[in-house]
C-alpha cells in the first residue's frame, strides 16, 4: 500500500512540532505541510491530493468544524482540539478519530491505524491479482515464508522481531512498525508498543492481558479501545 499522505492544520507551533515529529515516526504517513489557518488549507486541498488532516477546531478565520463541512469530498480528518465538547459533532461530521490534547504517540498511533485499515478496504484488490496469505521474511540471510494463518503473535526486541508461529520461531532484523505495515489489518492488531497479535489466535482477554495458544501478553495502556473494539 502507498504512503498515506496528510497535512497538519493547527495553529499553535508546540502542536504542529509535535504532530510533525509523531508523524515522521510512522512508515506508512508521508507529511505534505503544516497550515496555521483553515483558508491556506482549503486553497492546498484544491490543487493536491491528501488522504488524511489532522485537524485543530479553535483556528483563526475559519474554525475547523466549518472548514469540514465546506469540504465538498474530505478526506479522512483526525481531530486535534483541547476541548472535549465537539467529541459529537466530530464523529456526525465522519472524523476517523478525535483526540484530546496533549495526546502520547500510543494513542496517535491507534489513530491514524485507523485510517490505514479504512484505506486498505476501500482498496479492492484487482480480480486479476491473488490475494497473498503470506510474506517472506529474511532470517538468518534466506528468505522464509511464513504464512499469515500460523502466525501467533510478534515481538519486538529493539531493532528485531520474534515471530512466534505454530510451527517455529523466527528472529528478523526490522522494527514492529515495518512488520504492521505488511500484515493485513483485518487479521492482526497491535495490543501493546512491542506486541502484535493474531485475532484468530487470541483465546481469552481482559483489559490488562490477551491470551494467546496459552501465552499471557500485557496489553498497553493506550491500547485497550483497540482490545474492547475486537
Amino acid at each position: 500500500m502507498s504512503d498515506i499522505k496528510c497535512i497538519i492544520v493547527e495553529d499553535e507551533p508546540l502542536a504542529v512540532k509535535v504532530l510533525s515529529d509523531y508523524i515522521l515516526q510512522v512508515p506508512f504517513l508521508e507529511l505534505q505541510g503544516a497550515f496555521k489557518d483553515a483558508i491556506l488549507a482549503t486553497d492546498f486541498l484544491r490543487d493536491n491530493d491528501t488522504g488524511l488532516i489532522f485537524l485543530d477546531i479553535h483556528l483563526p478565520k475559519l474554525k475547523g468544524m466549518a472548514f469540514l463541512k465546506m469540504l465538498t469530498h474530505p478526506p479522512q480528518v483526525i481531530i486535534t482540539t483541547a476541548y472535549h465538547q465537539y467529541a459529537v459533532e466530530g464523529f456526525n461530521l465522519n472524523v476517523t478519530d478525535y483526540l484530546l490534547k496533549p495526546f502520547e504517540f500510543e494513542r496517535f498511533l491507534i489513530a491514524v491505524t485507523k485510517v490505514k485499515t479504512a484505506q486498505s478496504e476501500t482498496q479492492k484488490p484487482n480480480e486479476s491479482e491473488e490475494i497473498k496469505d503470506y510474506l517472506f521474511l529474511n532470517v538468518q540471510k534466506k528468505k522464509v515464508k511464513i504464512l499469515f494463518s500460523e502466525i501467533v503473535y510478534i515481538e519486538s526486541q529493539r531493532e528485531y522481531i520474534k515471530i512466534v508461529t505454530t510451527k517455529n520461531e523466527y528472529i528478523s532484523k526490522m522494527s514492529t512498525h515495518e512488520i504492521e505495515a505488511l500484515l493485513p489489518a483485518n487479521l492482526f492488531k497491535r495490543i501493546h508498543r512491542s506486541f502484535i497479535v493474531s485475532i484468530s489466535k487470541i483465546e481469552s482477554y481482559t483489559a490488562e492481558i490477551v491470551e494467546v495458544n496459552g501465552i499471557s501478553i500485557p496489553v498497553g495502556r493506550g491500547y485497550r479501545d483497540i482490545i474492547e473494539n475486537l
